[in-house]
């Protein structure tokens, strides 16, 4: 039952996600506004490992925010570009961003070809996301973190492993060497 309503969850912040995400606006389009099917598929990896606690509580700030009719799309972006203050600075969110950054760093070491270049931005897209998040999901998405890494997850590799799966390979190994050979490869 719990896998079947993290994926009901999932579909729901999905849609919401697209909803305000197809309505940033910026100076040229982004490529992924005009593919919805790829944005899905990327933001189900970024969900995928979320328990159905913090699911819950995500879909309820997407609900909250288009009542007050706040789009956090657009706010998430205008964070990455520096365009407007800090959205929350509560406590929890360098904590967030420094273990997921070093679960990043991991598989840039191990997988290079496949995650160097993704290392680069990903502080501060982590950072403009968790931002975005209200205290009480901060709070789950932190336990859920911590957790993880005392189990010695790598919850990085899990939403890759995800993503790679989808795109037709076993593991981010075979994707890996996949790139190595040709750069080309997506």
């Amino acid at each position: 039952m719990t896998e079947d309503r993290c994926n009901e969850l999932m579909d729901q912040i999905i849609r919401l996600e697209w909803d305000m995400f197809s309505r940033v606006r910026t100076l040229e389009p982004a490529e992924c506004q005009e593919r919805g099917g790829t944005f899905r598929v990327m933001r189900r990896m970024h969900h995928s490992v979320m328990p159905e606690a913090v699911l819950e509580s995500y879909l309820d700030d997407l609900r909250q925010a288009n009542i007050r009719g706040r789009n956090l799309m657009t706010e998430k972006y205008a964070r990455m570009q520096k365009l407007m203050p800090p959205l929350s600075i509560n406590p929890l969110i360098p904590k967030i961003v420094d273990i997921e950054a070093e679960w990043m760093r991991d598989l840039a070491d191990r997988f290079p070809a496949t995650f160097q270049s993704a290392i680069l931005n990903f502080v501060n897209y982590a950072s403009c996301e968790l931002e975005t998040y209200s205290d009480r999901t901060l709070f789950l998405y932190h336990d859920m973190v911590v957790e993880a890494r005392r189990q010695d997850r790598n919850l990085a590799e899990e939403r890759y492993s995800y993503l790679f799966r989808k795109m037709g390979y076993d593991s981010i190994a075979e994707r890996e060497e996949k790139h190595k050979a040709d750069p080309a490869v997506e």
